[in-house]
C-alpha cells in the first residue's frame, strides 16, 4: 500500500522510479502508476546490490508484519533485511528513507505530554516481536548514518490507511459490513491512524531535505478524526447502514479482556495479545504529535478523511467482492 503512493508520489514529482518486488506478476500494476519493476528481495544480498546501483534515493517499505509469522522470520525480514539493504545503500551511495513505526513504543505510548521523536523508547516484553524488531531496525539505521556509512531518516507512521490495504480494512471492514458497531465512550476518541498518501508525501520531503538525515519523524497525524467519524465515513465506502451502540468504556475494557482470554483458550496468543492495543486504538486519544514534521518538512498533508476513508472502504469491497477473501491488485 505505502510503496504505491510513494511510487505513485515520486512518478507525478518526476522522479525515475524502480519497485523492488519478489513477483512481478502480482506487483505488474505498479507499471501502470510509473514503477519499473526490479525482482529480488531484501534478503538476497546480490539483487539488492544490483538494484541499489545508480539510485539517488531508497525507501525501505518492506517490512514482515502479519501475526501469523514465526518470531525468526519477523526478526530475519525487519533486522537482517534493513542490514542488507544498508550495506546495497552504502555501496550505491544512496540515501536512506527508512519506514519505521509507532509500534516501537508498545503500549507505552500515552503520557500526559504528547508523545514525540524525542520521547524514549522502551524495553518491549518477548511476546512483542514486531516491535522489538522494528526498534531493531531503527538501531541499524541511525548507527549507520552516524559512522558515516549512508545518510538515513527514519519515518514513523501510525496504522496507516488507503488503496491496496492489506492489513488494516481487511481487519475492520468486515466487522463495519455487518451493520452494527461499538462506540466506545460514545465515539469521541480521536484515532491514532493516517492516510497512506500523508505518509507518502513525508517520506518523500524528508529525502528531499539533507538536513533530515538522522533525525525520526512522526507522521503521525495528518486530520483530526474520531472514532464516530470514522464509521460515519466508512458507511459511505462501504455504502450499508452501520448502526452504532455506544459502549461505557469499562463494559468496553471488559469486553476486550474477554476476547483475549477467549483467543488465547483457542491458542491464538499471537492475536490476544494485541486486543489491549486495539482497545487502546479505540478508546484512548491519539497520543502523538506530528509537530516537527510540519515545522522541519513543511508536512501539509492533502487528503482529507471525508475522501479518503470512504474510497479505501469502496476499493476494499470491490475486490473483496470481486475475489473471495483475497485482495486484488497488491495482495
Amino acid at each position: 500500500m505505502l510503496g504505491s503512493y510513494i511510487v505513485k508520489r515520486l512518478h507525478a514529482d518526476g522522479w525515475c522510479v524502480a519497485a523492488f518486488v519478489r513477483d512481478p506478476a502480482r506487483s505488474a500494476w505498479l507499471e501502470e502508476i510509473g514503477g519499473t519493476l526490479i525482482q529480488g528481495d531484501i534478503l538476497d544480498v546480490s539483487t539488492l546490490k544490483k538494484a541499489a546501483m545508480g539510485r539517488d534515493v531508497i525507501f525501505h517499505t518492506a517490512a514482515v508484519i502479519g501475526t501469523g509469522d514465526s518470531p525468526s522470520a519477523i526478526w530475519t525480514g525487519n533486522v537482517v533485511g534493513t542490514a542488507n539493504l544498508v550495506r546495497a545503500a552504502t555501496i550505491a551511495g544512496a540515501r536512506v528513507v527508512h519506514i519505521s513505526t509507532t509500534s516501537v513504543f508498545g503500549r507505552d505510548r500515552y503520557h500526559e505530554e504528547p508523545t514525540d521523536e524525542f520521547s524514549p523508547l522502551p524495553k518491549l516484553p518477548q511476546v512483542d516481536v514486531y516491535g522489538r524488531s522494528k526498534q531493531d531496525a531503527e538501531k541499524v539505521i541511525l548507527s549507520a548514518h552516524s559512522r558515516g556509512r549512508i545518510w538515513g531518516c527514519i519515518i514513523r507512521p501510525p496504522v496507516m490507511y488507503g488503496r491496496h490495504d492489506r492489513q488494516f480494512l481487511p481487519r475492520i471492514a468486515p466487522l463495519l459490513r455487518r451493520g452494527i458497531f461499538p462506540l466506545i465512550g460514545g465515539g469521541r476518541t480521536t484515532l491514532s491512524v493516517v492516510h497512506a498518501s500523508s505518509v507518502a508525501d513525508g517520506a518523500v520531503r524528508a529525502a528531499t531535505r539533507f538536513s533530515a538525515g538522522g533525525k525520526i519523524y512522526h507522521l503521525t497525524n495528518d486530520f483530526e478524526l474520531t472514532l464516530a467519524d470514522f464509521v460515519a465515513l466508512a458507511e459511505k465506502g462501504l455504502g450499508r447502514r452501520i448502526r452504532t451502540v455506544d459502549v461505557p468504556m469499562r463494559m468496553g475494557q471488559a469486553g476486550f479482556r474477554t476476547l483475549a482470554l477467549l483467543l488465547s483458550t483457542v491458542r491464538r496468543r499471537d492475536l490476544a495479545q494485541h486486543m489491549r492495543g486495539v482497545f487502546d486504538l479505540l478508546a484512548r486519544d491519539n497520543p502523538f504529535t506530528s509537530r516537527r514534521a510540519r515545522q522541519e518538512l513543511g508536512w501539509s498533508p492533502y487528503m482529507t478523511p471525508d475522501i479518503g476513508i470512504p474510497e479505501a472502504f469502496a476499493w476494499w469491497k470491490k475486490n473483496h467482492a470481486s475475489n473471495g477473501n483475497a485482495m486484488q491488485n497488491g495482495s
